[in-house]
């Protein structure tokens, strides 16, 4: 169960290096945003060069938009690498797209980043569109601009959009994207806290830093473990709906949160 990812520039290996030790569920090269231009073929070459074994923890490429001059040639260089864990392909607006990816990719499970009002709009028809496809999330720097928002508010919306695609097409429920601001960690944690309460699972750290924070959010704190651990206690002992004693109503779906949460608290690490 993954709730951590690191990105690392793909253009900087001895970053990668570092960022495969910090700690991170997994790795995100990215060959997209990180990477300038007069450097896309030295990351592209660095990093397939990486993932001809296998790196210690799951490595995840951001490959370059699917109409740039670079898309195609990530994907020709990446598939059917041993170490390659999965693609993130950036700004997604249609099915067919997803499609297109996972008949040249030969299985490796892709994941949708939705950075378009276009593309949130069609987040469920995204969602199914194969099932090499494992996972959507926001990119929500692009997003904000396409929009034209800047208030948190403004994102609520395609946020809830894009989990609620996620869960309906049998996906894993979206991880949160960046947090922009790599010193402000109390802000980072609120926005964490929101994320959870709208259904996200994990988040994207662009710095080590970040990680523990975000894991402190996400997994389950002391209380509602033994609140889980109550309610799995009293459904074994008693099937189906039922009060507690102290007046908590337990049926299937609670049960089943209950377990998710216990699931969570228990992950190796």
């Amino acid at each position: 169960m993954i709730l951590t990812w690191l990105y690392a520039p793909g253009d900087r290996p001895e970053v990668v290096a570092k960022a495969l030790s910090r700690g991170a569920d997994a790795v995100i090269v990215d060959l997209e945003d990180a990477v300038a231009v007069s450097r896309k073929e030295y990351a592209r070459a660095a990093t397939a060069e990486l993932l001809t074994e296998r790196p210690p923890v799951p490595v995840h490429v951001r490959v370059n938009a699917l109409d740039s001059p670079w898309g195609g040639a990530d994907l020709t260089a990446l598939a059917g690498l041993r170490g390659l864990a999965g693609l993130r392909l950036p700004k997604i607006s249609a099915p067919e797209q997803i499609t297109a990816v996972a008949d040249r990719t030969g299985g490796v499970g892709l994941h949708a980043l939705l950075e378009s009002a276009l593309g949130v709009e069609r987040a469920y028809e995204i969602a199914r569109a194969h099932p090499a496809l494992h996972g959507l999330s926001l990119g929500e720097a692009d997003l904000r601009a396409d929009l034209g928002v800047s208030a948190e508010a403004g994102l609520d919306w395609p946020r809830s959009r894009v989990v609620v695609a996620a869960r309906a097409a049998g996906l894993a429920p979206p991880a949160q994207s960046v947090f922009p601001d790599i010193r402000d960690l109390e802000a980072l944690a609120a926005s964490c806290a929101r994320g959870r309460a709208l259904g996200f699972l994990g988040r994207a750290a662009i710095h080590p830093r970040q990680l523990p924070v975000i894991e402190r959010a996400y997994l389950p704190g002391p209380e509602e473990v033994t609140a889980a651990e109550e309610i799995v206690t009293a459904a074994r002992a008693t099937p189906g709906a039922q009060a507690l004693p102290d007046g908590r109503f337990i049926d299937p779906a609670v049960v089943a949160a209950a377990h998710r949460t216990l699931a969570l608290a228990g992950r190796p690490r």
